[in-house]
């Protein structure tokens, strides 16, 4: 810990030997950690990267830093909660986020991670009405059009679409909120089980 502080102290001043020292330490830690919560790897490296630039970037701020494991995995929280509110927001994003969440590369931990975010966002839905529930099974499950879905249940082509917005909205904060709680559990599994 004490080498890491130090280390964080050296690249304030600008060393790169030091930066790389700590960027070879946590590059693959952050990936996997990362990689768990948004099923992308390609995003996950550059959260990965966007990260340790954004380090570099504000060395200068680095000098004050008393935990660096933990102030590390913080930025890394903070860039991915960003992403899941992004994706939130834009929904071609959501379906792709939501079709890697579905493919198998190491099927019993793929499986176990799909559970989870299908579990958050089952439990984010049973909050809504049963029409927000059906619009967005219809939707997400069934593939549906908006225009499908008003012609099936009798609303507007409008209503289905502010349905879906106001449904994408209630999951992302719901969330940024239940994702704290899974992120801090990833953190604790890495440092004291592993």
């Amino acid at each position: 810990m004490a080498g890491e502080k130090l280390l964080l102290q050296q690249i304030a001043m600008g060393d790169e030997a030091a930066f790389k020292s700590i960027f070879d330490n946590y590059k693959a830690r952050t990936f996997t950690f990362v990689v768990n919560f948004i099923h992308s790897k390609a995003d996950a490296e550059e959260i990965v990267q966007d990260t340790f630039l954004g380090l570099w970037q504000n060395r200068n701020s680095l000098t004050t830093v008393e935990h660096p494991r933990n102030y590390i995995y913080t930025v890394v929280r903070n860039r991915t909660l960003r992403y899941l509110s992004n994706v939130a927001r834009d929904e071609k994003m959501m379906k792709v986020v939501w079709a890697n969440m579905q493919e198998e590369v190491n099927p019993t931990e793929e499986a176990l991670q799909l559970k989870e975010s299908q579990a958050l966002i089952n439990q984010a839905l049973s909050m809504l009405s049963e029409q927000k529930q059906k619009v967005f099974k219809m939707c997400r499950e069934q593939g549906m059009s908006h225009e499908n879905i008003a012609l099936e249940i009798g609303l507007s082509k409008s209503r289905v679409k502010n349905i879906m917005v106001e449904t994408l909205q209630f999951i992302k904060v719901f969330l940024s909120r239940n994702s704290l709680i899974i992120i801090f559990l990833g953190v604790f599994y890495l440092f004291f089980l592993k």
